[in-house]
């Protein structure tokens, strides 16, 4: 079964419900309530659309039924508890159909029985709604709320304590009259006790719960003072993070940071946090939780750090943990790698590259975290530190402002936008720093910002071919807000990246500038206004820049909001019926309005292009002008249908608000029927007690004065008692010091649990070198026995050719006797001694080529000797440092009990 038949079949078993009340069609409605919280519609019911607000207002209506089964009830709550964790499903519930009114008074109706199985179910589906919500005390059945839930914390502890623990720190937080209203009360000592004795529970949900009621009623009074004193604040702070780290699931996350959130803006506690002496280590346990898998709990966390860059000096020591996470954790002794992914740096990288279709905002928020930690670095001046993480964070950052594609529903489309938006933000930051902008420079091109600039111009509506419909408005802001950062961003670097300056002034002088820049010198916020006078300033003294157009839209702008502000009072003052009717009306008349003003700018068009195509023959100069002209008007007839159709836009908001003030006024009107019919009741049973009541005040007289002579008794067994207490508060105060010892001796035994272990570590790392350095051994032994072998080879060679040079010796003196000979007979045979000079001349170059032989020979032969005294050296250095592990050992043996001595520790070669 499909949606629309599944609903369609829930409105028509709860009209047959509705007109009989009979088992099988409660069982028919309650079947039909199972199949849509099977379905899983959560996105569905957000929308606008007649049929699933159909649907809701049914089921609120059958829960606000007191008649109404319990088991149905039961099943409707279960559905609603399931729609409300969207968030816009959750907002409609609140503010349309008054969902908290109506679950306070299921909750008072079902407080009578104690056992009643709605009454968990309805406080639970409560603290959903609730929370991070601020509740009107005004509305119906509050009061009595919080007099139910103040009545069960301080009654015996049972499965309802942790719920209406959670429920009453929601209604507490941020909401002074409900405040104001739970100090007023009789009993709130009495209260403020109960929540104290909760502090020392084992169930920290419990623990968070009642400390968030605490800090959010007494922070600024007395008890808050003596809870959040600088001598209890380190024991608080380390509660919370325990807490927080350690906490029975994701809820308990959730209320740990908000707390600690809340402590953070008040500046007394956040100075004491930044002298928290364990603050280094507990961040480094916050960072750790962006290890899980969970978006939601990963969502809380990022919140927190980004409360925590609100203090300066917080936000320094968290850029140090992120960026250098071995300098943050220098106690420890835990090596990390120069990549590893356990950095928090990866993990932010990580949860800041998460798909669109994620239901948590993780990305947006660890982008916004990347800004901080930049400028943080750029304002200590500690950029190096940073340039690692910016090459691992830059091709994420493009892959945000890659454009998407046109096919994505709008909420994906506004996702994407921010964190465009987000993106930009961050290489804006880089671009204060010319060491981090050298690095944007390599990345980012002229040809990606204007692609993304004129991706925005469609997707804002500026570039709209007349007669299509026009974006949603909140989008076009967006986008209007990209293309001013993107330009923001084009303006910081033009002069260093190719082309950028050619393509800035080119969008500068474009035509459809002029609706974001309006936008932004029109807008509320200080920032918009200065980026958009940056651009302005800029933009001016360029020859083709649309200032007239500018100064329209800027005025079509400022008389929309004129006109919204003479609305305003009107539609305050309109009354109920002629509400009726005008929501019936404009849901006719609206798109023909629409359609007829499309309709009417295209006739305008057609007709402009019929009269130049008859005039083309006819060449007139002031067809330019005229042609100016009128595209001047037709840009100031686009704004002017934009601002017509937010105003309708915002009428139809009235109109439905209107129709939930009517709604809202039926059922205070019917309960404020019941409340009187009651009152009544209540003044007869009243008048019949004040007649009894007069008889009782005779008795009671006499009764008096007998209580006045036990009261004198009192007194006296009083002043026994006091004696007593004060013996009990000495005994107390011994147990807490002998408590006190106790825990003292029991972290001297743990501290000395980690010695013996850190010991009985750095045995086992000796023994490993050991045994490194005994296979180191056994290698150079074996490479020595080589060297020696190849020394005795080279050494033979030398006596060979030792031998050869001495015959070559002895044949050079017998040549040299041939030659005294041979002298003699120089007269007679001078062609005979010009041969031998020539053989000669022979022999003396043979034998200079042994000689330089043999002196080559002999350098290797001193090298070799060189290398074999080095390898000894060697060895003695390794025998030595054996030696000296044997003796650790022998003394780690020692301190161990052990009785093993050096002598008998073996590790020689």
């Amino acid at each position: 079964m499909d949606a629309s038949a599944s609903m369609k079949s829930l409105l028509l078993a709860a009209s047959q419900y509705r007109a009989a009340r009979t088992q099988p069609n409660a069982a028919l409605l309650q079947r039909s309530v199972e199949v849509i919280s099977g379905l899983k519609l959560t996105r569905l019911f957000a929308s606008n659309q007649t049929l699933p607000s159909e649907c809701l207002r049914c089921l609120v209506e059958l829960v606000d039924d007191p008649n109404t089964s319990s088991q149905l009830t039961l099943t409707v709550v279960g559905l609603l508890s399931q729609l409300v964790s969207d968030n816009e499903t959750r907002e409609v519930l609140q503010n349309t159909y008054n969902l908290n009114s109506i679950l306070a008074n299921v909750v008072h109706r079902s407080s009578v029985n104690p056992i009643d199985p709605l009454l968990l179910p309805s406080i639970q589906l409560l603290q959903k709604l609730t929370y991070s919500v601020r509740v009107f005390h005004a509305n119906a059945n509050i009061d009595e709320l919080i007099s139910f839930l103040m009545y069960r914390i301080q009654s015996t502890e049972d499965e309802l304590t942790i719920p209406c623990l959670g429920l009453m720190a929601n209604l507490c937080r941020h909401n002074l009259s409900i405040q104001a209203h739970i100090k007023s009360m009789t009993n709130v000592k009495g209260f403020y006790r109960t929540l104290i004795s909760f502090l020392a529970h084992s169930s920290l949900t419990m623990v968070v719960f009642a400390l968030s009621i605490l800090s959010s009623l007494t922070l600024n009074e007395e008890v808050g003072e003596k809870l959040f004193h600088s001598r209890n604040i380190h024991q608080t702070f380390q509660l919370i993070f325990n807490i927080l780290v350690n906490g029975d699931g994701t809820l308990t996350r959730k209320y740990s940071v908000d707390l600690l959130m809340d402590l953070l803006k008040n500046p007394k506690i956040a100075d004491y946090l930044t002298k928290y002496e364990h603050f280094r280590s507990c961040l480094n346990q916050v960072l750790g939780l962006l290890h899980g898998r969970d978006p939601d709990s990963s969502a809380k966390v990022l919140e927190l750090l980004l409360a925590f860059c609100s203090v300066p000096e917080l936000r320094h020591v968290l850029c140090q943990a992120i960026l250098e996470p071995n300098m943050a954790g220098c106690g420890s002794t835990r090596l990390a790698s120069r990549s590893k992914p356990s950095e928090p740096s990866v993990l932010l990288v990580h949860w800041s590259n998460q798909p669109l279709e994620a239901s948590e905002n993780c990305s947006t928020l660890a982008l916004e975290l990347f800004r901080e930690i930049f400028e943080d670095v750029i304002d200590t001046g500690h950029c190096a530190m940073a340039e690692r993480f910016v090459d691992l964070l830059l091709p994420v950052l493009l892959d945000h402002l890659h454009v998407p594609d046109n096919s994505l529903e709008d909420l994906l489309l506004r996702k994407k936008c921010e964190r465009m938006m987000k993106a930009t933000d961050i290489l804006i930051t880089l671009c204060a720093d010319d060491i981090l902008k050298t690095h944007v420079t390599k990345v980012l091109t002229a040809n990606k910002c204007t692609y993304l600039i004129e991706h925005h111009f469609t997707c804002s509506g500026i570039d709209f071919g007349f007669g299509t419909k026009l974006i949603d408005s909140e989008l076009s802001k967006l986008a209007a807000e990209v293309i001013l950062k993107t330009l923001d961003l084009m303006s910081k670097l033009k002069q260093l990246v190719p082309s950028m300056e050619v393509s800035f002034y080119k969008v500068l002088q474009d035509q459809r500038l002029v609706t974001p820049l309006a936008f932004a010198l029109t807008s509320d916020h200080r920032e918009q206004v200065q980026a958009g006078l940056k651009i302005l300033f800029e933009a001016a003294p360029l020859p083709d820049f649309p200032a007239i157009a500018l100064g329209e839209s800027i005025a079509a702008n400022n008389s929309y909001r004129h006109q919204e502000a003479e609305h305003v009072p009107k539609r305050s003052h309109m009354q109920v019926a002629t509400t009726c009717v005008n929501s019936v009306k404009g849901s006719i008349v609206c798109p023909p309005n629409e359609d007829a003003a499309t309709f009417n700018i295209q006739d305008l068009i057609q007709k402009l292009q019929s009269g130049l195509e008859m005039k083309e023959s006819v060449t007139d100069v002031r067809i330019s002008e005229i042609m100016d002209v009128y595209e001047q008007k037709l840009s100031a007839l686009a704004s002017k249908e934009t601002r017509l159709q937010d105003l309708l836009e915002a009428k139809a908001l009235a109109l439905a608000q209107a129709d939930r003030l009517i709604t809202q006024y039926r059922c205070q009107r019917a309960q404020a029927e019941s409340e009187a019919r009651t009152l009544a009741s209540m003044l007869k049973d009243a008048e019949r007690k004040n007649e009894d009541l007069e008889t009782l005040l005779k008795a009671q007289q006499v009764e008096s004065e007998r209580a006045q002579s036990d009261i004198e008794q009192l007194f006296q067994h009083n002043r026994k008692l006091q004696t007593v207490a004060e013996e009990h508060e000495i005994l107390k105060r011994s147990s807490i010091d002998l408590l006190q010892k106790h825990e003292n001796t029991e972290r001297q035994y743990k501290d000395l649990q980690m010695t013996c272990n850190s010991l009985n570590k750095q045995l086992e790392t000796i023994k490993r070198q050991n045994e490194s350095l005994k296979q180191q051994n056994d290698k150079t032994v074996s490479q020595l026995l080589e060297t020696e072998e190849h020394r005795k080879e080279l050494h033979k060679q030398l006596q060979d050719k030792e031998g050869k040079i001495s015959s070559l010796q002895q044949k050079v003196k017998v040549q040299e006797e041939k030659l005294k000979a041979r002298e003699k007979e120089k007269t007679d045979m001078e062609e005979t001694i010009d041969i031998l000079r020539k053989e000669l001349s022979r022999t003396e170059q043979t034998r200079k080529e042994l000689s330089i032989k043999a002196s080559s020979l002999e350098v290797q032969k001193t090298q070799l000797e060189g290398r074999l005294e080095e390898k000894e050296a060697l060895v003695k250095l390794q025998q030595e440092e054996l030696n000296k592990h044997s003796h650790m050992i022998a003394m780690i043996h020692s301190l161990s009990g052990g009785k093993l001595s050096a002598e008998t520790v073996n590790l020689s070669l």
